[in-house]
């Protein structure tokens, strides 16, 4: 049992590696636009927090030296995130993620740091801790939620990874897996949960996976419509002058058409027509 438990516990920490790789492609859209615009810091932020909660739990039990070494490295891939997104954050971004990181992981995790340590001793303190963790486990599989909503109302995955979620999932099934033999309830608990909301991401994605072509399409639509307009005015003005000439004699006057070109955020192309036709039309009676 222990041995098959040690293999779950391997394998999640192969999973949970690549969870914590996931966002990578996050960050380089991040890097080539260059702003956070879209994007949250909520899940790395919670994701830090609850590594750190894990590490603590893991000191308080026996044979956790897997629970150690994931989330140790997790601890550090999630500041990192954490630097490059403050880095190209704006502003309002930037100061709502640090009171984040102050109140939760400096004024929180010490809150519970000393308050286990001074007023719960032996197993009693590990099981306090192992249900906050299990809280805040809940916290890392509902963050990426955050962007759920957008992800409805905008019709489009672009700010939610597939591969987060993928990861998620599968992370989950494998920490289940461990925790159940070793009967420790407070890591295959939440992984439940974890579970059915990385299905619940991965449903979303491959409904509106195509909702970005279809916002694209939809911007281009007045773009097309007025080329096709400034196609058709010359056409329609010449018809004006031919239907004019039948219908006897006539004085024109044509101010020539003017190309203005503007330029803000990208060229746009103002074409000012402009005639003035003065008509002076013979009207035969009794012909």
């Amino acid at each position: 049992m222990n041995q098959l438990a040690f293999v779950f516990g391997l394998l999640g920490n192969v999973v949970s590696f690549m969870v914590f790789l996931a966002p990578i492609p996050t960050f380089y859209q991040i890097y080539k636009k260059k702003s956070t615009e879209g994007f949250q810091s909520v899940p790395y932020v919670v994701g830090l927090f609850s590594a750190m909660l894990w590490i603590y739990y893991a000191f308080l039990k026996p044979e956790t030296t897997l629970l150690i070494t994931i989330n140790s490295v997790g601890c550090f891939i999630q500041s990192a995130y954490i630097c490059f997104y403050l880095f190209f954050a704006t502003r309002n971004a930037r100061v709502q993620t640090v009171k984040l990181l102050l109140l939760l992981n400096t004024v929180g995790f010490g809150l519970i740091l000393v308050l286990t340590y001074f007023l719960a001793k032996g197993s009693t303190r590990a099981n306090i801790v192992g249900w906050i963790c299990l809280v805040f486990s809940l916290c890392v599989f509902v963050a990426p939620l955050c962007v759920v909503r957008q992800v409805i109302r905008t019709k489009s995955v672009e700010y939610m990874p597939f591969l987060l979620s993928f990861f998620l999932t599968l992370s989950a099934v494998m920490w289940f897996f461990y925790g159940l033999l070793r009967k420790d309830y407070n890591i295959a608990m939440p992984n439940v949960l974890g579970f059915i909301f990385g299905v619940l991401q991965m449903v979303l994605y491959l409904i509106y996976k195509n909702g970005k072509t279809t916002l694209v399409q939809e911007k281009q639509l007045p773009e097309i419509i007025a080329t096709e307009e400034q196609k058709q005015i010359p056409e329609l003005r010449d018809q004006i002058i031919d239907v004019v000439k039948m219908q006897g004699g006539l004085a024109v006057e044509i101010i020539p058409v003017v190309s203005i070109l503007v330029e803000n955020d990208g060229l746009a192309l103002i074409t000012a027509i402009g005639f003035r036709i003065n008509l002076l039309l013979l009207l035969v009676i009794g012909v």
